[in-house]
């Protein structure tokens, strides 16, 4: 309960603090930098060394590579078939295929299920969310919008980006069975447990309701790919088929029904897809999810 408090509490507190006449709302971005820089970091080291490694583990990694690749086939398809213009194939292609997998997941995931969700929640995230960011999603922008995309800037934005680094790292510690001392690991849980409050914080300072918008319609088809049409999927796949029941499975699914991504929808606004659609994505997809994801909940636990 208490987790869930924290996690509406700043929620709320970054929408009232939007409405608060010269309140530096742009602050977020400072959030967004702490979060990424440090929070998400310390998480990988602090959790990715104590994994047990198996086989497993592909379930909850292929959650994003998964959703991302059905979204990216769904929309090309209507979108061809509909003569849809390539800035809106790809905005529904990036908004609708990336999940807000550490943002909102991370503070719903330890609520629900606790450090051990957590460290198949750092497996979706990671591996999959950041890495699908950081390659495919920058190459979908590049092409959707000018047609031309740049090889080398994207590896220097792979190369160089933190949360994959401090990945990578956790994962050779991880593989020479190597972990911190105790005090560092104190330090490394407590920059990661601030994490919640921050991201939460920064969601509702981001988050914007254009009423006005002529986007209804798209609006409707990314949110019921991305908050029920891929967690379905992911459940019919894992569950139906595969008869996988664990508690790493049911976070695995949780994640997929997450909201869409801030960071993605930031990608595909300066890239100039579809601005408007982006930012609702994002603005009505995170409080709808939440209702979502208290129906998917209840259907993992039947």
């Amino acid at each position: 309960m208490y987790n869930f408090i924290i996690i509406f509490g700043f929620l709320f507190l970054g929408l009232i603090l939007q409405r608060i006449n010269g309140f530096p709302v742009r602050i977020y971005k400072q959030i967004n930098t702490i979060v990424i820089y440090i929070c998400l970091p310390a998480l990988a080291l602090y959790y990715i060394p104590k994994i047990e490694w198996s086989n497993n583990l592909l379930f909850p990694i292929g959650v994003a590579w998964i959703t991302f690749a059905g979204s990216y086939f769904l929309f090309n398809y209507i979108g061809k078939k509909r003569a849809w213009s390539k800035k809106l194939i790809g905005c529904l292609i990036i908004t609708a295929g990336l999940g807000n997998t550490s943002f909102v997941g991370f503070p719903i995931i330890q609520a629900l299920y606790g450090e051990e969700g957590m460290k198949t929640a750092i497996l979706v995230d990671q591996p999959g969310s950041f890495v699908i960011l950081s390659t495919f999603a920058i190459l979908v922008a590049s092409i959707y919008s000018t047609g031309k995309p740049d090889g080398l800037k994207i590896a220097k934005k792979i190369a160089f980006f933190p949360p994959f680094l401090t990945f990578l790292i956790a994962c050779l510690m991880n593989y020479l069975n190597f972990d911190f001392h105790d005090y560092v690991q104190a330090l490394l849980q407590k920059a990661g447990t601030i994490m919640t409050p921050l991201a939460m914080l920064s969601v509702g300072l981001q988050l914007k309701f254009d009423r006005r918008s002529q986007h209804w319609r798209f609006l409707g088809m990314g949110l019921l790919y991305k908050l029920i049409l891929s967690p379905a999927v992911i459940y019919l796949l894992y569950v139906v088929i595969l008869q996988q029941h664990s508690k790493m499975i049911e976070v695995a699914v949780m994640e997929s029904a997450m909201a869409p991504m801030i960071t993605a929808s930031i990608l595909a606004s300066s890239n100039g897809l579809k601005p408007r659609l982006s930012s609702m994505m994002v603005g009505f997809g995170i409080p709808i999810s939440f209702i979502t994801l208290v129906f998917w909940y209840f259907i993992l636990q039947l």
